[in-house]
């Protein structure tokens, strides 16, 4: 939800268009410079909590941050974004941080997922304990990480699991890394590939979208659900898992302002 009139109004516009949980940016996700958290945006942000019964509430880091940069100077910039950020949302109690984590270029992939491990553990060590960082899975665009389930298991891996690294699942960005969620049966398979890779207790958000591109396009483009190429099944599949009851499904298609209302409602309209 768009934040131009402060958190709180987002909380209030979600719940008029019947949301139960949101997520936000707290900083422009396209710009560096970000402000510290504010007591009046808190306020009224605890206000709206109370207002609308909307406690689910979810932030996502600015786009530019590259925790794997291969410029030292770079990796660091983005190590005290995403702090910052950490810090901000645990302020204003907002428990999950969205990170697509970074990029790794012309690295060694390895050496890559390393580099961000080595952040993520430091991010956690410096900033409060109520706050979780969820690796977002992405399209495989580029030399972006994590459009494989394994790595963001080796991210985790090196970091010993800990409770405050899990993952934030994008359902377009999965099926054009490769994975089919289309019908009930590949749905089920590609669920329980992640639990056998990660461990389905890792997913705390998802990212709730069709895709433009077909399957193993490699191509992050969002579409209206049940309007792209994979199809309404798997988001009938997905709002019916009772594995995710109490996990935030978060809508980020085209045309937000008419589109999310209309893509809820779609959403809604296939519970049993």
């Amino acid at each position: 939800m768009p934040t131009g009139g402060g958190l709180g109004s987002a909380v209030r516009a979600g719940a008029a268009i019947g949301c139960t949980a949101i997520q936000v940016f707290t900083s422009s996700p396209r710009m560096w410079k970000s402000s510290p958290a504010s007591a009046e945006k808190k306020t009224d942000l605890d206000a709206a909590r109370k207002e609308t019964g909307i406690s689910s509430i979810v932030s996502h880091d600015t786009y530019l941050v590259n925790l794997c940069h291969a410029e030292a100077e770079m990796a660091q910039k983005s190590l005290v974004t995403l702090r910052d950020e950490l810090i901000r949302c645990a302020t204003y109690e907002i428990p999950f941080v969205v990170s697509h984590m970074g990029s790794f270029g012309a690295q060694d992939h390895e050496v890559a997922l390393k580099k961000i491990a080595q952040a993520a553990l430091q991010l956690l060590d410096e900033t409060p304990s109520h706050v979780t960082l969820c690796m977002e899975t992405t399209a495989g665009q580029g030399s972006s990480v994590n459009s494989r389930f394994e790595e963001l298991a080796t991210i985790l891996d090196h970091c010993k699991n800990p409770e405050r690294l899990a993952v934030c699942l994008d359902t377009c960005h999965i099926f054009a890394a490769g994975y089919d969620i289309r019908t009930e049966a590949t749905y089920e398979a590609t669920f329980s590939e992640f639990d056998r890779v990660i461990g389905i207790k890792k997913l705390k958000v998802i990212h709730c979208n069709d895709s433009k591109k077909p399957l193993g396009s490699r191509v992050d483009r969002h579409e209206d659900i049940g309007k792209g190429q994979i199809g309404l099944e798997a988001f009938r599949c997905l709002v019916n898992d009772p594995r995710f009851v109490t996990t935030p499904i978060l809508i980020e298609t085209p045309e937000a302002e008419e589109g999310h209302a209309k893509n809820i409602a779609v959403l809604k309209s296939l519970i049993r």
